[in-house]
């Protein structure tokens, strides 16, 4: 167990991922004289993270069964992603898919992975289509549910999103509940969460 080599390329720091999100926001600004919807006042909570977290147990199929809607992520239904975890690496290969609005199956490739400066549950989301984001596994039983936190902020906003992972795609299973407690209890809104539609429609090749 380790983490790259130096002659990987290099991370991307807290502060760089701050920077980025507040030059989108200006960017915004300017283009649409407003504020991106994803990016709102207030301060990210601060979550704690799962003890021991185990990478490889936590390997194989997950499926979002409610998430903080995320512009980041093109699909509105059947959203599932493999994680294929290296040992040499010290990381997953993720690739998510589902359907967009105008039902087109897309897929997304890219890395999660731990960092020396947090725990092992507190890792990057490194996708080429999206702002490099925190991914903190918040409680897991690896066999049925995730809770996930992703949040990036400054002294007075913060871009926030969040996922509630199941083994199974089944809207009406144990994650839903057991994240909604885990969620609450770590100062996170989870009436602000939505549910993702699996269908008999759906289909799963991530």
């Amino acid at each position: 167990m380790g983490y790259k080599d130096q002659d990987s390329p290099p991370r991307v720091t807290q502060a760089t991922m701050l920077k980025a999100l507040v030059a989108a926001a200006l960017v915004a600004l300017v283009a649409a004289d407003g504020i991106p919807d994803f990016v709102a006042p207030g301060s990210c909570a601060k979550v704690a993270n799962q003890d021991n977290f185990d990478l490889r147990r936590y390997a194989g199929r997950w499926y979002q069964i409610q998430i903080i809607d995320n512009p980041y992520q093109p699909f509105t239904r059947c959203i599932h992603s493999n994680y294929d975890y290296s040992d040499s690496d010290y990381s997953f290969k993720v690739t998510t898919a589902g359907f967009s609005p105008n039902n087109e199956y897309l897929r997304l490739q890219g890395k999660i992975y731990p960092t020396k400066d947090f725990p092992a549950a507190h890792m990057l989301i490194d996708f080429p289509s999206a702002f490099a984001a925190p991914y903190e596994v918040i409680e897991t039983d690896y066999d049925s549910y995730s809770c996930v936190y992703s949040c990036i902020g400054t002294d007075k906003y913060k871009s926030e999103f969040g996922f509630v992972f199941s083994r199974t795609p089944q809207n009406s299973g144990p994650a839903i509940d057991r994240c909604a407690s885990v969620f609450r209890r770590n100062g996170v809104d989870f009436s602000s969460f939505s549910v993702v539609p699996h269908t008999a429609e759906c289909v799963y090749r991530a």
